[in-house]
């Protein structure tokens, strides 16, 4: 795969966007949380001309891919690879100029989880920097456009067809509960819980832990973002 194929599958263009907007430090140490293998981080090491790129996951299966786009990407800089909890990030990471947390990652996080993940975040970045988040409105797009689902078809394959069902709500923690099964046969495959934020949510949240604050619009840039100033 070359880097050019690699840009056009991942849309990686929208780093050099922010980048060219001004929005983006040269040359910074970047923190990528919930880093998966690692793809993202290394777009944005590429974009800004990182000198050190930390990647942050719970999975280390997946963490080490990183190394392979690194080399797709042509990078000369410092990698560090910490297996880990991203609610944890201030007792895990050391000072970096950009952290980001890309892939619409926000529900695994409950209302209490945001708090320690901002102010951990917060915590560890230089005087300057900034906190990215991709995201959307799930309660715009879910509650009001599409309408929350008892029962929905959240994968079909030629082989099998992946459902979730409801099985209740936390008002304490702000989740929902879900459990996905498999089919035919109904095999159940995992319970997950998920908080379906909203954007003016996280930016009143951010607003308590940096000192700048600004919502992204697809309109700008391609897609919807924050942008948290430490």
């Amino acid at each position: 795969m070359s880097l050019e194929e690699l840009y056009r599958y991942l849309h990686w263009r929208v780093f050099e966007k922010l980048k060219n907007k001004g929005l983006l430090p040269d040359k910074p140490r970047v923190l990528d949380i919930c880093a998966g293998t690692g793809i993202a981080g290394v777009a944005m090491a590429k974009a800004t001309d990182a000198k050190a790129l930390t990647v942050l996951d719970a999975r280390e299966e997946d963490l080490k891919k990183v190394e392979k786009w690194i080399k797709i990407a042509d990078l000369d800089l410092k990698l560090d690879i910490i297996v880990g909890d991203a609610r944890n990030v201030a007792e895990l990471a050391d000072e970096h100029d950009i952290a980001f947390l890309w892939g619409l990652t926000m529900p695994h996080f409950d209302a209490f989880d945001a708090v320690k993940l901002f102010a951990g975040v917060a915590s560890i970045l230089s005087d300057n920097g900034m906190f990215l988040l991709e995201e959307s409105d799930r309660v715009y797009g879910i509650f009001y456009r599409v309408g929350y689902k008892d029962m929905l078809v959240e994968t079909r394959t030629d082989e099998y067809t992946l459902i979730s069902v409801h099985e209740g709500y936390d008002s304490i923690r702000g989740v929902f509960k879900r459990t996905y099964y498999k089919l035919p046969g109904f095999e159940k495959v995992t319970e997950q819980e998920h908080r379906l934020w909203d954007l003016a949510s996280q930016l009143s949240l951010g607003s308590v832990f940096f000192r700048e604050y600004k919502a992204i619009t697809p309109a700008e840039h391609g897609l919807f973002s924050k942008w948290l100033k430490a």
